[in-house]
């Protein structure tokens, strides 16, 4: 007798919790739907208020008359509150089944709620929810907005690198122009400078620098007695010899060119696929550090030394920069305007030509 009391009490208390639960269920899908009521006019305020500038902004050019531009707010303005106002009644109706229904509905409404923002987590008996849990995904997921501003892409550029020597041209550089090369690769971020018009960007990040230069003429790159980097002859027949700087830069460009808009009643984005891209700008950053690396024989026996020293280079770097070309490949130069080397008795500075890919 007792073990049956107890298994009574058991189903009770399942019973009662499984109410609380469907209870607390449909009340939590209640204020979701309030919550989207909310959204709905606000997102349909914003588009409308986007149209509108659009629109502002064609007058301004003088494609459309003033009588033209009123037609096309007040269309605009129609559309939107019809919007709003269609939209609220399918939520009102939903919160109204629900609530007439104490959430208690024939027909399957999970996917509903987790299109809501939910998910619900239980066991069904027989078709009907039992013990349940509802888990708000609003938290768990970026909003869509309906305009973004602000990119994001990797960046990786490569090709040739030499060095401007004061008085000398790239003919007379005691680097070779093919062996000599750059790589880089970094983050950037785009953002449209202006409200209604994607014409000028600003674009910003950070980029690793990996100039190397090879030397020719069998010489390589030493300290002399007053600690100055200097280019001497080796005292083996070398079949390599690589200088390289590693450097941290932030670049910063000011972008222009074209772009397509593409609206739908959700969002509005500008594309660049396909568009001419040019972009003007500086940078500025640290030397990480700096190596050369010899290739040579002696006794007959192939030798490789890798040299990580400091080679008196500036540890500032700076430097404008310029790139253009279509979507995302275009023609990259770069030019460092501070010396190579400290306190050289003939300055040298860094300049790269290659392509850049914004990926």
């Amino acid at each position: 007798m007792r073990t049956i009391t107890t298994f009574l009490l058991f189903v009770i208390t399942l019973f009662t919790l499984n109410s609380l639960n469907a209870q607390q269920d449909y009340k939590a899908k209640i204020e979701a739907l309030k919550e989207q009521k909310e959204k709905i006019t606000e997102q349909e305020k914003e588009a409308l208020k986007f149209e509108v500038s659009e629109i502002n902004q064609r007058f301004d050019q003088g494609s459309i008359s003033v009588q033209e531009a009123s037609t096309l707010k007040e269309a605009a303005a129609k559309k939107r509150a019809l919007n709003i106002e269609n939209r609220l009644a399918i939520i009102d109706n939903k919160i109204d089944l629900l609530e007439r229904n104490q959430g208690e509905l024939l027909t399957d409404i999970s996917s509903d709620s987790i299109s809501d923002g939910q998910i619900r987590i239980g066991i069904d008996f027989n078709g009907k929810e039992g013990e349940s849990f509802i888990f708000n995904t609003r938290n768990w997921k970026r909003e869509l907005k309906y305009d973004r501003r602000t990119y994001s892409d990797f960046v990786l550029a490569v090709g040739f690198n030499n060095a401007i020597i004061e008085g000398q041209s790239l003919n007379d550089s005691p680097y070779q122009l093919a062996g000599s090369r750059f790589f880089e690769l970094g983050w950037q971020w785009r953002t449209r400078v202006f409200q209604n018009t994607n014409f000028l960007r600003l674009n910003y990040g950070f980029s690793f620098q990996f100039n190397g230069l090879k030397i020719k003429d069998n010489q390589y790159l030493v300290l002399n007695d007053q600690g100055n980097a200097e280019l001497q002859d080796f005292d083996f027949e070398l079949q390599k010899a690589k200088f390289r700087m590693d450097n941290l830069v932030f670049p910063v460009h000011l972008e222009f060119g074209p772009s397509k808009l593409k609206k739908t009643e959700k969002t509005m984005r500008y594309s660049l696929h396909n568009q001419f891209r040019l972009g003007i700008g500086a940078y500025g950053g640290f030397n990480l550090g700096t190596r050369q690396k010899l290739k040579y024989e002696q006794d007959g026996d192939k030798v490789k030394d890798k040299l990580k020293r400091d080679y008196n280079t500036n540890d500032l770097i700076y430097g404008l920069s310029a790139y253009a070309g279509f979507d995302g490949v275009l023609l990259y130069l770069k030019y460092d305007l501070n010396p190579i080397f400290k306190d050289a008795a003939v300055e040298q500075r860094n300049v790269s030509l290659g392509l850049r890919f914004d990926l």
